[in-house]
Parts: structure tokens; sequence; C-alpha cells
């Protein structure tokens, strides 16, 4: 009978701000054969240094992060460090923040609500230098990047209609003339594909563009 195939040894460096949260992913991660949980660090500042005193096949990032966000430590490690992975996990993150990490040099994310088993897999193909995204987090990627643009201005007036504000109330807000709060209202309905301020609240919470916090 054939020897069982071994999974080569994962060393993983977990990057979190709450100790409970951890805690639970060294014990969680630690039960699967052949990983090992080589590093921990709680501030996005500390990546690198960190990173430095124990060398870990793969990176498990969390974006919300105090000192520095998880996008700015996992460019600055990556700048500094080109032969790190860095997978993303995270709870509470827009389309963009996403693109974002990978922009800065993630290759990899997954939402904390994933299995162990689910998990650890991201975890090694992410360690092998492949890139893990689920699939419906790529399409949304994908249409993020292949559609019209919404630019910095129509996402704070997006803001302020998912915040009921009327066209007076946001122009008010930002300082402009009602007539341009109309015209931005105009391009975003268009970019967005939609007929109406509530689809357009919608679909911009769907892709991320904006949350219900702002």
């Amino acid at each position: 009978m054939a020897a069982p195939v071994k999974t080569p040894p994962l060393s993983v460096l977990i990057v979190d701000d709450h100790y409970i949260v951890r805690s639970g992913l060294v014990a969680a991660l630690e039960s699967a054969d052949g990983v090992t949980v080589v590093g921990e660090a709680e501030r996005g500042d500390e990546v690198v240094a960190v990173y430095r005193q124990c060398r870990p096949a793969v990176v498990l990032m969390d974006l919300q992060l105090p000192g520095k966000s998880g996008v700015e430590a996992t460019r600055e490690l990556v700048q500094q460090e080109p032969a790190a992975r860095v997978l993303i996990f995270s709870t509470f993150a827009r389309d963009d923040e996403i693109q974002a990490a990978f922009d800065a040099g993630a290759l990899g994310y997954l939402h904390k609500s994933a299995k162990r088993d689910e998990l650890v897999l991201a975890l090694r193909r992410v360690a092998a230098g492949e890139q893990h995204v689920p699939a419906a987090v790529l399409r949304r990627l994908s249409a993020l990047r292949t559609g019209p643009a919404i630019t910095p201005k129509e996402r704070e007036v997006l803001a302020l209609i998912a915040a009921g504000r009327a066209n007076k109330e946001i122009a008010a807000v930002l300082l402009v003339s009602e007539d341009t709060v109309k015209r931005h209202v105009s391009n975003i309905l268009d970019k967005l594909h939609v007929n109406d301020r509530a689809q357009a609240t919608m679909e911009a919470i769907r892709r991320g563009i904006v949350t219900v916090a702002d």
C-alpha cells in the first residue's frame, strides 16, 4: 500500500487587532494538518517587523487595523519584502477596499465567515503564489474595474443619498448648486444602470461603493 501523501508544512502570521479572534484562529489553524502559526501582530505598523522575525509562508491580514490599515500594511510589507504572500481575511470590506488590497500586493481575499477547511485551502494557495478570490467577489471586482468609475464627488453624493438627503440638502452640505447635484445624480444613475435613488443606494451598497455607516 502506498504511503499517504503528506501536505507540506504551512507557517502563518496572523494580523488582527482582536485577541479573541487571533486566539480562535490559532486554535483552528493548528488543529489542521501541517499548519503552524509562527507569529501574531495586532497593529498594521508592526507587520514588517514581525514578518522579519518569523518569516511565515503566508500572512493572514485583517483590513481594519490600528496604526496602519491592512491595505497600507500590505503595501509596505510587499514593497520591503517582495517574497511576502498576503491573504486578506476580513468581515467588513467594501469591494473597492478589497481591490485596493489586491493593488497593494495581496494575493487573496476571504470573508471571516469561511470554514476552517476553506481558510486552510486559501492559505495554501496564496502561500504557493496563487490567487484566491471567491467567485462572487471576483465577479463584483470585475464589474468594478470594467464599469464607468464613480468619482470621489459622486461617492460623496451617493453617501448623502443613502443617508436620505434630498438634492437641496446635498447641495448645502457640499457647497454646490442644486443643478450640480442633479447632474451628479443623473451620472450616478447612468453608471450604476439604475432608474432611481433607492435603486442607486441598493446598488452602491451591494458594490461596496458606500456602506450603511457612510
